[in-house]
């Protein structure tokens, strides 16, 4: 190790894999084959009773039934899963497994006595849980976070930890015994916490050590250092000695925590202290597990209303803001009168916009020729927004004007010459309260061996430079602000081209008038044909004492009649090209039911989602429905009337078309099978057209066929 201590050191020792456990309870290495217990870690021959465990039958030291429950416990789900209680030789037992390496892991530890029913436990949660629910801030949730986890673990000293953007710590809540001093509001640097151990921390949420001056116990017999055992979901897993002699440090006799994780990352933790050793059993850690899930889900919850609120009001002040300048003639140019509208929108201290040579500035800031050097610089960066809490570690230029301007955010504006507009945060000088000196957070002894720091007594250090931060929100309305700026030019101009088209388009609106005059001739001489033809083929069917000619003029009677319910919903509305598909399927069930007989009006149900389509394919479109029904009506019920089901749903870039009936299913249908009449092979010539698919599934009973395709034509 080099002279100079790297803190990536601690980072790379191997926590995972220590091959040991904490001796309060033991660890059985299965073969989950034959199983047959390899390895022991931890005081079996106390516990369990017995001396001669190496390649014994699991069953013969736990029990036939105890084996059962580790079998049943894996059929769910894999992952860590409590077994239950065993009454071995010495005392009550909890047992837990889980898989690692393709071994078996059973682990076996002392049971709390007398403990709470697991009704109470969960009672004590609940309310817990419902405590967090009444909080209506994050630091009002913490707190009543630091007093349930106490009340919970029985452990002296509780505090919420939160982890920083730079990972260091801060005790944000705390519930102690009285006696025991303070670490509310210390901060903790991030080497305290390392990152494999962070790692570990979001697989396995709940750690404790019931006493750290314990002896590990290792595996017996050891296994090869070439192929170590992983024991990161180990609830024994001995830990770091470098953490041992942290909490020697700090006073620790024992320690428990608790991952608050969002999103598979590490929030923070609830970190649990007692001045002697106290047990954690696996009930109460189960029940710290669950309230830990919890407690991260309503910070999450609060931290996405607040997000929500700031959101709302920051788009209200863009909003405002655009439609007061939609009245300029240069939005770069107009946005000067709205500087201290701006500067209220993102809680600025000052405002600046550079113009090419025009400068205009509000609020603190600072002077012209430092603000020009500075849009320069920001010129450069080519970045959308810009932002800084610590500018002078990107720009040391700012040392000079830190006061006015520690933090930033900027915009390079749209328009015919080079703009900038930048909102300044002052300096906020900060005292900080660390738990010791965080520059010697760990120090190397004279051995060569990376030891932990030995002083948490407070220590301040000042911090300059830094301003307020700029929140998420804040930058995404800067962004947005932006957008709509960009968009405010193009309406400009857009406006200065409609101008200048503004006779063309008259001329072609009263083409188009002449043309929907045409259309609407050509419609009337189309249905008057229709109609001709429908009554024809009525009066055909009524005349012809064949029932196959009779049914076959019908199907092409409701065919025409289709066609013609497309002319009728074209023409009637102020549109040509598209039409309102659920109105026109509405209308179209409406003409099949009636010409089915109105004893069917009754079985009808629709629901039809409003789809605009076009005319083409909505022609197409009823032609597959009518055919439908016309199956339905002919087969689902043996002629007689019964349910029929229509549902039209949109998709993204698709529409989804279900007409479903009660009764026989496929099997009614005899030797017209979907596909083998006249009917099916049009429809299937149909769908193809569409660019969509037909199936037909089991409606349970009945038969239910769904046609699906691109609401745009490919």
């Amino acid at each position: 190790m080099s002279e100079t201590v790297n803190l990536s050191n601690c980072d790379r020792e191997p926590i995972h894999v220590p091959g040991s456990v904490q001796p309060h309870g033991l660890l059985l290495v299965v073969d989950p084959t034959a199983l047959r217990v390899l390895h022991v870690a931890g005081p079996v021959e106390r516990l369990l009773g017995v001396q001669n465990w190496h390649q014994a039958l699991l069953s013969d030291l736990i029990g036939p039934d105890q084996v059962e429950k580790i079998a049943a416990a894996f059929q769910p789900r894999p992952g860590v899963r409590y077994v239950g209680q065993l009454q071995a030789a010495s005392r009550l037992l909890d047992v837990s497994v889980y898989t690692s390496g393709g071994y078996l892991m059973v682990e076996l530890e002392a049971a709390e006595a007398g403990a709470t029913s697991a009704a109470g436990v969960l009672d004590r949660v609940e309310a817990a849980a419902d405590g967090f629910d009444r909080a209506a801030t994050v630091q009002g949730v913490c707190d009543r976070a630091a007093a349930a986890f106490r009340t919970l673990t029985g452990f002296d000293r509780v505090m919420i930890y939160r982890f920083g953007d730079d990972g260091a710590g801060r005790v944000v809540a705390e519930s102690r015994d009285p006696t025991l001093h303070s670490y509310l509001n210390h901060h903790f640097p991030g080497s305290d916490v390392p990152q494999q151990a962070r790692a570990l921390y979001v697989r396995n949420q709940v750690r404790a050590i019931p006493d750290v001056d314990y002896v590990p116990a290792p595996l017996r017999p050891a296994l090869s250092t070439d192929a170590p055992l992983d024991m990161s979901d180990s609830g024994l897993r001995s830990v770091s000695p470098i953490h041992i002699q942290y909490l020697r440090n700090m006073g620790v006799a024992a320690s428990a925590s608790v991952s608050i994780v969002q999103d598979g990352q590490l929030w923070g933790l609830v970190a649990c202290h007692n001045m002697r050793p106290r047990l954690l059993p696996f009930a109460s850690r189960a029940a710290c597990r669950s309230l830990g899930g919890t407690l991260a889900r309503r910070i999450r919850a609060i931290q996405e209303a607040d997000a929500f609120k700031q959101r709302l009001r920051l788009r209200g002040f863009g909003d405002d803001l655009t439609r007061a300048l939609s009245t300029d003639t240069k939005v770069d140019r107009g946005l000067g009168g709205f500087l201290p509208d701006l500067g209220r929108m993102l809680d600025a201290d000052g405002v600046a916009l550079l113009h090419g040579e025009t400068f205009e500035a509000q609020g603190i800031h600072p002077s012209r020729g430092e603000i020009e050097a500075l849009a320069a610089w920001l010129q450069s960066q080519k970045e959308a927004v810009f932002s800084t809490h610590y500018l002078e570690a990107v720009y040391p230029q700012a040392a000079l004007f830190r006061e006015q301007g520690a933090g930033l955010l900027a915009l390079a504006l749209p328009g015919d010459m080079p703009s900038t507009l930048i909102w300044f945060r002052a300096e906020q000088v900060e005292v900080i309260r660390w738990a010791g000196d965080p520059h010697k957070a760990v120090q190397l002894d004279p051995n060569a061996q990376l030891v932990p720091r030995t002083s948490f007594a407070a220590w301040q250090e000042t911090v300059i430079g830094r301003s307020r931060g700029w929140s998420s929100p804040e930058i995404e309305a800067a962004g947005r602000l932006k957008e709509q700026l960009r968009e405010l030019g193009l309406q400009r101009k857009l406006r200065e081209l409609n101008k200048a088209l503004t006779g063309t388009l008259q001329e072609r609106e009263n083409l188009l008038q002449q043309k929907d005059f045409l259309i609407g001739e050509v419609n009337h001489r189309v249905q008057n044909s229709l109609q001709l033809v429908s009554s024809f083929l009525a009066m055909q069917g009524r005349t012809s004492g064949s029932p196959e000619i009779q049914a076959a003029l019908t199907e092409a009677q409701r065919r025409l009649n289709a066609v013609a319910l497309v002319h009728r919903r074209l023409y009637s509305g102020d549109q040509v090209s598209t039409i309102d598909l659920g109105r026109y399927v509405e209308e179209l069930c409406g003409e099949a039911i009636a010409a089915m007989g109105r004893e069917w009006s009754q079985f009808l149900s629709l629901n039809l989602t409003p789809v605009p389509l076009s005319t083409d394919r909505a022609i197409i479109l009823g032609l597959v429905l009518t055919e439908l029904l016309i199956n339905v009506n002919k087969y689902a019920y043996g002629g007689a009337p019964g349910p029929i089901e229509v549902n039209l749903t949109e998709g993204i870039g698709t529409c989804r078309l279900e007409i479903s009936d009660h009764g026989g299913g496929k099997a009614a249908l005899g030797p017209a099978k979907p596909g083998s009449g006249f009917g099916s092979r049009m429809i299937a010539g149909m769908v193809g057209q569409l660019g969509g698919q037909l199936a037909y599934e089991d409606n349970q009973p009945g038969l239910r066929a769904t046609l699906t395709w691109p609401l745009v034509a490919k």
